[in-house]
């Protein structure tokens, strides 16, 4: 099975301004990014920039780039526009990388492109694992997804779900999972979801995959049994992977 890998990259972050080019070892994060993507099965990873100085920064340490539009509102609508560029088939799957992720998983990856593969009734495919946590459950900026017997979403939320009703332990065969940001999808589904109208949901969650589930679709979860490397959002977050870059030698980057 071949598969492709699209890293979204914007400038303009605002909770960690020019975030694709935070240094991490020496090199911008957005290579660090891209790769650690290399090390899976993907036939291609190109990174899908808003900034030319983000394209400059890639092709100068060797990572792939294109250069897309400024007006973009989400990942998966730039992504769009990378894939056209690139003339990938509407058959072929592209994965969702996010930019901020350089310790992600290159099995993770390949497991979120497998699992689309093996269901031609979903549209993209996904990744969560359980939540072990109280403090994790409640946090807002862990988003959590349940599912239903065949391993689909059913919903995606910033809110602690499911909730149990009478405050009684958490039966184990309905456990909170938390939402990892991968995704994968068909090609001709990629460029069919920027014309799909934004749902209510989304815009109350701020979470762009409940567009998806809005029109009807369908996304397949795979549950992985280990928690995926630190993502970075925040400057604390950049300065925790930069102490784990530096206290094991590059260990679990690229």
């Amino acid at each position: 099975m071949a598969f492709h890998v699209l890293i979204p990259a914007r400038l303009g972050s605002t909770r960690l301004p020019r975030k694709p080019l935070a240094d991490i070892g020496g090199l911008p994060m957005i290579v660090r990014v891209a790769r650690r993507a290399t090390q899976s099965s993907a036939a291609s990873v190109t990174v899908a920039a808003d900034d030319d100085e983000i394209v400059t920064a890639c092709r100068a340490s060797g990572v792939a780039a294109v250069l897309t539009g400024t007006h973009h509102s989400s990942g998966s609508e730039r992504l769009a526009e990378a894939a056209r560029a690139l003339g990938f088939a509407t058959d072929e799957i592209i994965v969702n990388v996010q930019g901020d992720e350089p310790m992600i998983g290159p099995a993770l990856i390949d497991a979120c492109a497998e699992l689309l593969a093996r269901r031609p009734d979903c549209v993209m495919s996904t990744a969560a694992h359980a939540i072990r946590g109280a403090v994790d459950f409640q946090n807002p900026n862990i988003v959590k997804v349940v599912l239903d017997a065949g391993g689909a979403a059913l919903y995606f939320s910033r809110a602690p779900i499911p909730w149990p009703r009478d405050g009684g332990p958490m039966d184990s065969t309905a456990a909170p999972l938390r939402h990892v940001g991968l995704y994968a999808y068909r090609a001709a589904f990629l460029q069919r979801y920027p014309r799909l109208a934004p749902s209510p949901l989304e815009r109350v969650e701020q979470l762009e995959q409940l567009r998806v589930l809005w029109h009807g679709e369908r996304i397949a979860v795979h549950v992985g049994t280990g928690e995926p490397g630190l993502g970075i959002d925040t400057p604390a977050d950049l300065e925790a992977v930069r102490a784990l870059f530096a206290a094991h030698g590059g260990a679990g980057f690229a």
